[in-house]
């Protein structure tokens, strides 16, 4: 087996701003393995939040090139395994070589990676579409450039949050959810509920900091509305203590390490009565086909990010007005252009 490392730059639509700060392109990391006639292949999009970068991706996989390339493995989970010991403060590293894995071994044996893990895609959750923070007006414009999608995400952590969803639920009847992204206090986020709710909106995602576990515990006994743990919630060990803090979790491959972990967290949020996402991180259409395989499991996804880039670097699943189409390949059913 041999690995290929293809950093790329994905620019974005538009400039994209949360309450951590904007960007305008995309780094990411994909990676190719291949096996004689098989290619898979798998993503990580870094983020400075996050304090990890393409070149520091590169430099932890490159360092275990030989333990990956020579590694024996029959599923994508034994090699997981494996390589966790050395690639484990690079969940994001990780998390592109999962899954490539996944991708490899579903092509391997010509299913895709859902039926391989017994799923049926007969019923699963659209996707919603982001509208990053910007000026009212731009948001608006956002919205009506993908008319009648059926659900909305609206990032906030602004001092103009509630007339925001105000003058957005103006223009569209849809769902939507909105993604403080830890910008509100624990005050803020209980008299924002209560306003929001009357305007259509589903939950909350992250409202206050990642340490903040007493005030959060109180918003999620007053709030009118459902939370859901993003920051809050990054690895497998962070399940348990979003319990009686939130409603539900939304788990990112990136952050917690790829599909592998993904997984045990989404069985683990099951036994604890919890709601369950999947969101992505302005992957391409790499990452996000890798998410796909996991719709049969979830209540929530957020995988546009295909749609928030100007030009992709792959196909694989598509996406119409938030349904997700699968592609005929096998594995995650990616290619790259």
């Amino acid at each position: 087996m041999k690995m290929r490392l293809h950093p790329v730059e994905l620019p974005l639509r538009h400039t994209f701003t949360i309450a951590h700060g904007s960007r305008d392109v995309q780094p990411s990391l994909i990676v190719e393995l291949a096996d004689g006639p098989h290619h898979g292949y798998g993503e990580g999009c870094p983020l400075d939040y996050y304090g990890l970068t393409v070149e520091s991706m590169v430099a932890a996989l490159e360092s275990v090139r030989r333990r990956i390339e020579t590694c024996r493995w029959t599923e994508p989970t034994q090699l997981w395994e494996a390589l966790l010991p050395m690639l484990g403060d690079n969940r994001f590293a990780l998390c592109a070589l999962d899954q490539a894995a996944h991708d490899l071994w579903g092509k391997r044996l010509g299913q895709p990676v859902y039926r391989l893990w017994g799923l049926k895609i007969d019923s699963i959750p659209v996707t919603d579409y982001t509208i990053g923070i910007d000026t009212t007006e731009k948001m608006v414009a956002k919205l009506r450039e993908f008319p009648d999608w059926p659900i909305y995400k609206i990032k906030l952590g602004t001092p103009q949050d509630l007339q925001i969803i105000t003058e957005l639920r103006r223009h569209t009847n849809a769902v939507f959810r909105v993604d403080a992204n830890t910008a509100w206090t624990a005050d803020e986020a209980i008299r924002n509920a209560a306003e929001l709710a009357d305007l259509g909106v589903e939950f909350i995602e992250q409202p206050l900091p990642r340490g903040d576990w007493e005030p959060m515990r109180r918003v999620f006994q007053e709030s009118a509305l459902p939370v859901i743990a993003d920051e809050s919630c990054q690895r497998e060990e962070d399940v348990e203590r979003c319990a009686d803090c939130f409603h539900g979790i939304n788990i990112k491959l990136t952050k917690c390490g790829g599909l592998t972990p993904a997984r045990r967290m989404i069985d683990r949020a099951r036994q604890l009565g919890l709601k369950v996402m999947v969101g992505c991180m302005t992957e391409s259409t790499v990452g996000c086909s890798a998410i796909a395989q996991l719709l049969p499991l979830l209540d929530y996804v957020d995988m546009d990010g295909p749609m928030l880039i100007a030009r992709d670097v792959a196909t694989g699943i598509r996406l119409d007005h938030g349904r997700v189409i699968f592609p005929k390949e096998n594995g995650c059913g990616v290619r790259l252009l």
